[in-house]
């Protein structure tokens, strides 16, 4: 897997030559979605944005249903939406529902012939499309069961393996949001053809008008383990401040169970979210897996200081601008969060230092970053050069 020193993101409009002007007319992108977290999120962030330049985008969902809301959102974006239930491929028994996702895409492709298929997941990459795939690592079972569970994933995920690495080695192009988790594809599954680090941008102005309250925040699916609530409900029972945890705490008929002295919000619609990130002085998230972590650059948008486990990804993106904990160690948990709770000059330092650090997670960037991307891959497939395996510097 070859990833070359970081260079700036530039706009086709900005370059010269037949790949520039392949990337003004890419007309269509047919991407693939779930609409269960971060994934949606980051889909509809950057075809929205896509849209605003003007290009089609036709967004495949999969898996659970899209709300209502979801539903709205992205009608409100311009983004054309189909969906499809079943199963995802990262759940238990899912390759009849994902093969016949599968003929279900291929349709579309077929039918809307567009210029680049964007795949958010991996087993599809091999099916035969009609034009190159960028195919996006998000999260993988395999480094979740290792940085979860501390050993590798058991015989019954074989079939996943088989098939991710079928399909990115499909591919024309594979990236992800950090070079941690492409650290962790490449040391899985081998080193694919190309490969590039691509950061995930957030549109998510921070909410007025709401005064900044002496609370701990922290927002994610309480069944996770990788999102460890478990942890932070355990280490935060002494300390001085409120403990408020929006997410999910419901997985397969069961209920996770919050202590009394945390307040679990449920499940919060979008606008409601962003009034508590506004609302907490502190976002914890001692999270022991996390490829990217758009819940903290949300936080940090919105001006908490924060406390993250101390893993590759998360030190990646937040190092210099965030306190670091062991996600196992419970004590040294709530001894970061009470340390910011007690000094208030440097919890104002942090929060600073993680707004602009966040400034630097654009949509506008992370758009540019595609559409060259998208470009290249086109251009490869007319009989140009492949395209350049690279790192995306961010800049400030």
């Amino acid at each position: 897997m070859r990833i070359d020193t970081p260079n700036p993101v530039a706009s086709a409009f900005r370059r010269k030559g037949p790949e520039a002007e392949t990337e003004r007319k890419i007309q269509r992108v047919l991407m693939t979605a779930d609409a269960v977290g971060g994934v949606w999120t980051y889909a509809l962030d950057l075809s929205r944005e896509l849209v605003r330049r003007g290009v089609s985008v036709d967004l495949a969902v999969m898996g659970p249903p899209p709300s209502d809301a979801q539903r709205t959102d992205a009608a409100h974006a311009g983004v054309g939406l189909v969906e499809r239930p079943g199963r995802l491929e990262w759940m238990d028994e899912p390759w009849c529902d994902v093969d016949a996702a599968g003929e279900w895409l291929i349709d579309l492709d077929r039918t809307w012939r567009p210029d680049v298929i964007h795949l958010n997941g991996f087993c599809h990459g091999s099916l035969p499309w009609s034009a190159p795939v960028v195919m996006v690592a998000h999260s993988c079972v395999r480094s979740w069961w290792r940085a979860v569970r501390g050993e590798e994933a058991p015989d019954r995920f074989n079939a996943y393996r088989a098939r991710v690495e079928a399909g990115l080695r499909a591919a024309a192009l594979v990236v992800a949001p950090t070079a941690a988790m492409l650290s962790e594809l490449e040391s899985d599954y081998g080193p694919a053809a190309v490969a590039r680090v691509v950061p995930n941008g957030r549109a998510f102005p921070p909410a007025t008008g709401v005064a900044r309250e002496p609370i701990v925040l922290a927002a994610g699916r309480l069944w996770d383990e990788a999102k460890n609530m478990d942890a932070l409900c355990a280490a935060t029972r002494a300390i001085t401040w409120p403990v408020c945890i929006a997410g999910n705490a419901r997985q397969a008929g069961s209920t996770c169970a919050v202590p009394l002295h945390v307040r679990h919000l449920g499940c919060l619609d979008g606008d409601t979210l962003r009034e508590w990130f506004a609302r907490a002085s502190i976002y914890a998230l001692p999270a022991r897996y996390e490829p990217f972590g758009l819940s903290v650059l949300e936080a940090a948008l919105s001006g908490c200081a924060l406390v993250l486990g101390d893993i590759r990804s998360l030190r990646e993106n937040w190092n210099g601008a965030a306190l670091f904990v062991a996600p196992d160690n419970r004590r040294a948990i709530a001894a970061a969060i009470q340390a910011l709770i007690d000094e208030e000059p440097l919890r104002d330092r942090m929060a600073a230092r993680a707004r602009a650090r966040a400034a630097r997670f654009t949509v506008e960037g992370m758009a540019d970053a595609y559409l060259s991307a998208y470009s290249e891959c086109i251009f490869s497939a007319r009989g140009g050069p492949t395209p350049d395996a690279r790192a995306v510097g961010l800049t400030a």
